[in-house]
Parts: C-alpha cells; sequence; structure tokens
C-alpha cells in the first residue's frame, strides 16, 4: 500500500503530474484544483496516494492533503461513483464545496460534475450526510498549512459562512449561497459577504 509519494515533480499537465522519487517516475491522476496548486517542475512536492488495483493494471489518484484523499474516498463509498467519478467531483468542487453542497442539499452543484447525474448526486448527498461535517471544513490541517493561497481562500470562505449564520442565516442557507460563488485568493470577505446577501434576497 501507498500511503504518499515525495519526490520531484518532473513533470505535469492538467489530469497527470509524473512524480521522480529514487529514480522512479510515478504518474498519478489529479483533480483540476490540485493541477492550480502544484510547484513547479523541478520542484519538490508531497501527495497522498490512493492506490487502484484494476484488471489491467493499476492506477495512482494523488491529492495535496489527507483531507482531500479522505473526502475522494468518501466518495468512493458511494453506489455508482468510481475513481473517475469521484475525482470529477473534486474537479468542480473542493472538499470544502462538497461539504456545503451536500449539508445544503444542492445536488446541482454535484452534478455538474461530469459522467454525475442528477440521480447519482442525490445519492451522495444521501449517504454522505452523515460523514461530511461542517465542522470539517473549518480544520485547518498541516499540510494545509504550508500552502498560504489554500489557506487564504479557506480563511474568506469560513468568514463569511459565519456571519452569514451571525445574521440568523442557517449553516444549510448560508453553505448553498456560498457555494455559488467564486472565491479567489484575491476575494475579500466584506464583498464576498455582499454577494451573498444579494444572492439571498433573490432566493
Amino acid at each position: 500500500m501507498i500511503q504518499y509519494i515525495k519526490g520531484t515533480l518532473a513533470d505535469m499537465d492538467e489530469r497527470t503530474v509524473t512524480i521522480e522519487s529514487n529514480g522512479i517516475g510515478f504518474l498519478v491522476h489529479i483533480s483540476g484544483p490540485t493541477f492550480d496548486y502544484l510547484p513547479q517542475v523541478g520542484e519538490q512536492i508531497k501527495m497522498y496516494i490512493y492506490f487502484q488495483v484494476k484488471d489491467d493494471g493499476f492506477a495512482l489518484f494523488g491529492f495535496l492533503t489527507k483531507d482531500d484523499l479522505r473526502v475522494f474516498e468518501l466518495l468512493l463509498g458511494v453506489g455508482g461513483v468510481g475513481p473517475k467519478g469521484a475525482l470529477a467531483v473534486l474537479s468542480v468542487l473542493t472538499p470544502d464545496d462538497l461539504r456545503f453542497a451536500v449539508i445544503s442539499d444542492d445536488a446541482k452543484a454535484i452534478a455538474k460534475a461530469p459522467g454525475i447525474g442528477t440521480k447519482t448526486a442525490q445519492r451522495v448527498i444521501l449517504e454522505l450526510k452523515d460523514k461530511l461535517k461542517l465542522a470539517d471544513a473549518f480544520h485547518d490541517s498541516p499540510e494545509l498549512a504550508k500552502n498560504p493561497v489554500l489557506m487564504q481562500e479557506k480563511g474568506v470562505r469560513q468568514e463569511a459562512l459565519l456571519a452569514l449564520t451571525s445574521l440568523g442565516y442557517s449553516a444549510a442557507e448560508a453553505s448553498q449561497v456560498l457555494s455559488g460563488i467564486e472565491i479567489t485568493p484575491e476575494s475579500e470577505v466584506e464583498d464576498v459577504l455582499k454577494l451573498a446577501l444579494k444572492n439571498m434576497a433573490m432566493l
């Protein structure tokens, strides 16, 4: 069993990376958001690995944090969702976005993933409702702390969510409206909150 691979980022594209470790190049499948946070080719990288054994060989799926890997494995436990489907979900939703979508019963957000229909999205919500907790979205892992960009985006979303709930909105309502707002490293909490309140008024 491979828990993680640590080595030099030898090559990458939007779907895979090659990590060279001890003279071996490991081809690892990744999600779109993971690609956005990769270091430069030639730099060191550590990826947590899901090892898939197939009839015709095996495949590696890599994640930058343990939480990403855990959510991926939870998705695999949902009927009808295989590794490619789970990776597709995490290509359109971050683990926290998925938590918010599950909590707010937002099947449409999950169904945006290629190959994931509405029925499968509803199954994801039903089967992960008790496994994906909102409190976990506020947990900053040691791996996440090493990535200031991810930390900043997570912090903005947390502050906006807390502000909305303090105004009387439920966690589900706040999660649903925030899931429809793109949050980048340049986003300010005040701007996100204003947009969220505007969207709330339109619901």
